[in-house]
Parts: C-alpha cells; structure tokens; sequence
C-alpha cells in the first residue's frame, strides 16, 4: 500500500511539472475556490461590532490572499533560481526588459490563487457586507428610524436587529451584495483583458516559432525529469559508496545492488560545475544554434553569460 501511494504521489507530481502552464494554474484555481468554500463556511463569522467588522472583513479577504500569494511565490521555481541568479553572478548580465520579463513570470503565476480567492470572495459577498455594512449613511434608508446608527447597521450581516428593521436590514444586505459581485465581475473582466494581453504580447516578441518553442518545452521539461532522476540515483549510489568505505559494507536491496552494479559512481562534480547549470537562464543563440538551458549550455562549452557577437541574447525566458 505505501509503495502504491508513493508511487501515486509520484505521477501527480511528474504531472504537475510536465503538463502546460494553463492547466496547473486551472487548478490552482480550482484548488482555491474549494478552500474558500470551506473557510466560508467553518472560520467565517463576522463580529457584528462597529470598529472589528470592518477589519475583520478585509483580513477575511486580504489576508488569505496574501498567504497564497507568497506561497506561489515559494513554489515558483524562478524565484530560487533568481536567488541562485543574484548570489553567484548577480543582475549585471540581465537587460531592463529581461528582469522586468522575469518578475512579470513569478508575479503572474502567484496571483493565480490571490486573484481566485478574491474574486470567489467578492461574488459571495459575506466578507464585503461584513466590512462595510456600518458604513452604510441612513439617510439613503427611506424611513429608516432616527435613534439607531452605526451600532445597528454594524449588526445588520449576523441578523440580530429589531423586527421593525428587517426590511432596512435586507435592503442593506442587497446592495452591499450587488456592490460586492460587481468588483468581483469587474475583476475577473480585468484580469481575463491582462491575461489575453500577456499572451499576445510574448507570442509577438518571442524570436521562436511555435514549433520550436514547443519542442523548447519539450525539452525543459524532459531535461528536468532525467535530471531529477539521474541526481536522486547518482545520490544514492554516492551515499552506499561512503557508507561501505564507513562500514566495510552496505545493507542495499535487490534494486540498489542492481543500480551500485550498473552505474559506478566514482565522485561529484565540483562546485563550479553545479554553479554553471544553476540560475536564470533566458533563451540564447550560439553561432546561429540554439541554448536551451544552461546545462545545455555548459554541455556546448559556452562560456560567458552576457549578450556578445557569439552568444545573442534574446530575451525569452523559459515558461
């Protein structure tokens, strides 16, 4: 059982890193609504107090989104690498339009599910009512009773008011819930126009054709694969290695004894080797040929990172 679920675990991770940009963010998507649902429903109550429903409201919405935000920002793997990026050779070798490119493509991805959060938010509208329903003037109530103010409204989204203003209260509750739905509509039309936009825009200035950039995809994201692959192997054999040279032996399974035997690992690659194919890398040409990543790179023996008669950068980073 514990293989089988390892084994699971395994695909849908190989799935999530192979299959196009549009599905992951689909789920993520799709992954936020599900948890907006069920925070709806179980940790939303509003306090119904002038002064705490207004925050509370805006935590309900913000908070949330900024936690799922910087999450994506955690999980993009561009982010690390711009870390790796800055450390080892720092931002002199990118252009203005290629760190703005690369922002642009870890911002993007992460407001995936801020973005989902808030709009789902603001179509329920519990959170918005919440936060502004004592900022509704009674003047703009017809009739509404001059002793109560801000108090009473504050109440208005937990229904604790006196039964002569029920009608006040739905009224309340309906427009703050139209006012809601409709930033939230507003938001969705918003992003749909930037989406289309962002696509139109790094189709127009990418120098690859379709073809070629879906075999650069292909390639990204088999080179990733065999990597992970080849490096969890080439770890483990190191590991028996120094573990025998410790012990005289090693306590290897059939599988292991088969990869030790097959694969003889005599050392690891030195630091500057591992610097080399570690960092941003933004799609290059070489002499007319193209560079796919940086371990293709190193694996041509090209030196330099920066733009030169050579080497021509084109300013397209990988997806």
């Amino acid at each position: 059982m514990a293989a089988l679920i390892a084994e699971n675990f395994r695909f849908l991770s190989l799935f999530f890193k192979s299959k196009d940009v549009m599905i992951f963010n689909g789920l993520v998507a799709l992954g936020t609504v599900g948890s907006e649902e069920l925070f709806s429903v179980v940790a939303f109550h509003c306090p119904c107090s002038p002064a705490r429903n207004y925050i509370y409201g805006l935590a309900a919405i913000g908070v949330p989104a900024l936690a799922l935000f910087l999450i994506g920002v955690i999980w993009n793997n561009h982010t690390w690498n711009l870390v790796a990026e800055c450390h080892k050779r720092g931002t002199k070798n990118f252009s203005a339009a290629a760190t703005f490119l690369l922002f642009g493509s870890i911002m993007g991805r992460a407001a995936v599910a801020p973005v989902t959060w808030s709009v789902i938010s603001l179509l329920r509208g519990e959170a918005y009512i919440c936060a502004l329903s004592e900022f509704v003037k009674p003047s703009s109530l017809d009739k509404f009773p001059a002793e109560y103010g801000a108090e009473v409204l504050a109440r208005f989204p937990c229904r604790d008011v006196p039964a002569n203003l029920t009608k006040f209260r739905d009224e309340v509750t309906r427009r703050l819930r139209y006012e809601s739905q409709l930033f939230g509509w507003l938001l969705i039309g918003i992003v749909a126009v930037l989406v289309f936009l962002t696509k139109c825009l790094k189709h127009c200035c990418s120098p690859l054709s379709y073809r070629q950039e879906a075999y650069w995809a292909q390639y990204r994201s088999n080179e990733d694969k065999l990597f992970r692959r080849t490096a969890e192997v080439h770890s483990r054999i190191l590991a028996a290695n120094n573990v025998k040279h410790f012990f005289g032996f090693v306590a290897l399974d059939k599988e292991e004894k088969e990869l030790v035997q097959e694969f003889p690992v005599e050392g690891v690659q030195p630091s500057p080797q591992w610097n080399a194919i570690t960092g941003v890398y933004i799609y290059r040409e070489n002499k007319g040929f193209p560079l796919y990543s940086r371990l293709h790179k190193w694996a041509k023996g090209v030196e330099g990172n920066g733009p030169t008669p050579e080497g021509h950068e084109l300013l397209f980073l990988a997806s």
